[in-house]
């Protein structure tokens, strides 16, 4: 399978079932945006830089231009991409890293949110984000947890990931390209991994040597998952109900407003500005690192 046309045309036709997003994926994103904003907010300030690789509906990008900040994205699936540059008026590339250029010490932060999976030569972007941040930069990214217990086995390999990262992958890979870790997280089920990077320079370590007990670490988690196992967990119950109960509120959501547009506002509504950190109340440049 090529996946140049594969994420240009068919990924979300064949996973939300639509070339461009409908009202309910445009509500669901949206809560996705704002949690992802709430993670790094610290992070982030007006008039900062920042690319979103993979931005998708630009549902995160449209809070971030909302907020003060200098927003960018690429995004490969030209429906998605067209849909966020028309009706929310975004500065997003119809493309792939491997094509978009990109300035060297452009950016004063990047993103990259389920994206490094599917990516047919991750360590190349990384290079290549390494490159366009400025000098004290960040690099944020989430991935998916391939030592996760949550999901049903037959999950933990998905057709669309050309990659499978743990913490140690994560970092180890990042670091070849020239960053260090300053923070990390995981999502409260362990489904998920949140690393973000600061610029280095250029390599500065030798990262060549085998993870010593990783890959036995990560064999032993996925062959000891079974179904019965999965089964006698909370979380294919809790899942369950939560898809209904958000399901619910999603249509609800399409009913009630007009354009997508609408549904973000209210939405975003919900930042109270007061509760910002202070540099966000200012307006001003914002943190160069870590809190």
């Amino acid at each position: 399978m090529d996946p140049i046309p594969y994420y240009q045309k068919d990924y979300r036709i064949k996973y939300k079932g639509t070339f461009t997003p409908r009202k309910k994926h445009i509500f669901r994103a949206a809560h996705v945006a704002l949690n992802r904003f709430a993670a790094i907010r610290h992070l982030l300030a007006p008039k900062l830089k920042v690319l979103d690789v993979g931005s998708g509906g630009g549902e995160f990008l449209y809070l971030l231009k909302k907020l003060g900040c200098d927003a960018q994205g690429i995004e490969p699936n030209e429906g998605y991409a067209n849909y966020a540059r028309d009706q929310y008026q975004l500065n997003i590339t119809v493309g792939f890293m491997q094509n978009t250029p990109l300035e060297d010490d452009t950016f004063d932060r990047v993103t990259l949110w389920h994206v490094l999976e599917h990516m047919d030569n991750p360590a190349w972007v990384l290079k290549r984000i390494h490159s366009c941040l400025k000098p004290g930069g960040l690099l944020v990214v989430e991935v998916p947890n391939v030592e996760a217990t949550c999901q049903a086995p037959v999950n933990t390999f998905h057709m669309a990931h050309l990659y499978n990262f743990n913490e140690s992958t994560l970092k180890r890979m990042a670091g070849r390209a020239g960053f260090s870790m300053i923070e990390k997280s995981e999502s409260e089920d362990g489904g998920n991994i949140c690393q973000v990077f600061k610029k280095n320079g250029e390599d500065s370590e030798d990262f060549t040597a085998e993870i010593e007990g990783n890959f036995a670490s990560i064999f032993n988690t996925v062959t000891r998952r079974t179904m019965l196992r999965h089964y006698l967990t909370h979380y294919p119950y809790t899942r369950f109900l939560k898809k209904i109960r958000n399901g619910f509120i999603e249509n609800q959501a399409a009913r009630r407003f007009t354009h997508g547009r609408d549904i973000l506002d209210h939405l975003m509504e919900s930042i109270n500005r007061k509760s910002l950190p202070e540099h966000w109340r200012a307006g001003q440049g914002g943190p160069s690192g870590g809190c």
